[in-house]
């Protein structure tokens, strides 16, 4: 703490310059990286202060041999510890966008029925995470499988530090079952990918040229009611240099469709551009080869015995279908403290 201390003295000088106002976009991120520092700073604070008065409570309740007390001091202090934790993770967030919201895309691998169904078991864990979070949700595109299942999805999660704990998920996740789709009863195994990207501030400007956008309008298909079917209100936006395509067919209105595919196609350029900075360009939005067997970064086992396992932490848990109802928390932490310590 005492480091990001050091850091918001500096800012508190640079601001207390003159001409500092004479630059508005660097003059954006520094008052931004102000207001984290100084949030994080606070709750830290008040959690020292209230630590302590909890401890000299504890003492006193023992010294008198109040029983009432000391309950009440042992509910404050479990409600402490849990709010300390929060922050030690939050405190692990500091990358440029980890405070940002996120837009989290899930693409059934080859298989199918198999595949597409556990796409959706993916999207309910996600939404059941979000929900339990705290986090608001709203789904931008939503592709039916054509049995059951889906073929793909994509929805933005809004929320504190929602895609600097998503990233974490960001990879292949497999799953180990009894085919509810095979009568003969076997072992079944399926694939999924999940991407995740952080979802810019409307003040950052990614430039997307009109004569670098094809755009393809159609017939929304699945949910949705009459309207959407009768009416050309789909939109795909196909980004011509990278060849990026997004599409958007959750609204009504063909602009809102358009207003929606344009947030993800700014988001992925952005996240394109960002990789080329650091040399780590990765094509992320082309990995169809890579959602197959030995680049999953975790398991979901339900026969022949149950267990959802992550390959990058080793960590596991027994009770897997808590996991899928949201339950990844542990997984995250286990992910995020293995690269604070890596």
């Amino acid at each position: 703490m005492a480091t990001k201390e050091k850091r918001l003295q500096e800012i508190e000088q640079l601001i207390a310059k003159e001409g500092f106002w004479d630059n508005p976009e660097e003059t954006k991120g520094i008052m931004k990286e102000r207001t984290k520092l100084s949030n994080q700073i606070e709750r830290f604070t008040k959690l020292t202060v209230e630590l302590e008065e909890s401890d000299i409570l504890l003492d006193l309740a023992v010294e008198e041999s109040d029983p009432k007390t000391l309950e009440e001091t042992s509910r404050q202090l479990g409600s402490l510890e849990s709010l300390i934790q929060q922050l030690s993770l939050d405190l692990m967030l500091d990358g440029d966008d980890d405070d940002s919201n996120a837009i989290v895309s899930i693409n059934a691998g080859a298989g199918g029925t198999e595949a597409q169904d556990w796409a959706e078991m993916l999207y309910r864990m996600y939404l059941r995470w979000v929900e339990r979070k705290g986090y608001a949700y709203e789904v931008i595109d939503y592709q039916p499988g054509e049995e059951a299942g889906i073929k793909s999805v994509t929805f933005t999660a809004s929320g504190e530090f929602a895609f600097g704990y998503l990233k974490s998920e960001i990879g292949v996740h497999r799953l180990v079952r009894i085919s509810p789709f095979n009568a003969s009863g076997k072992r079944h195994t399926s694939f999924a990918s999940v991407f995740v990207y952080p979802e810019l501030d409307n003040e950052i400007v990614i430039d997307i040229e009109e004569k670098d956008l094809r755009v393809d309008t159609f017939r929304a298909s699945g949910a949705g009611g009459q309207h959407v079917n009768k009416t050309s209100s789909a939109v795909r936006l196909t980004h011509l240099p990278t060849g990026i395509a997004v599409q958007c067919q959750q609204e009504k209105s063909q602009h809102r469709n358009r207003e929606m595919a344009m947030k993800v196609l700014r988001a992925r350029l952005y996240q394109v551009e960002k990789d080329k900075q650091e040399e780590k360009m990765r094509e992320i939005h082309d990995t169809k080869d890579d959602i197959a067997w030995g680049s999953q970064i975790r398991s979901y086992v339900l026969h022949p015995y149950q267990m959802a396992k992550d390959h990058r932490t080793k960590i596991e848990i027994g009770n897997v279908n808590s996991v899928l109802d949201g339950a990844i928390d542990p997984f995250i932490e286990g992910v995020l403290l293995a690269r604070q310590t890596g």
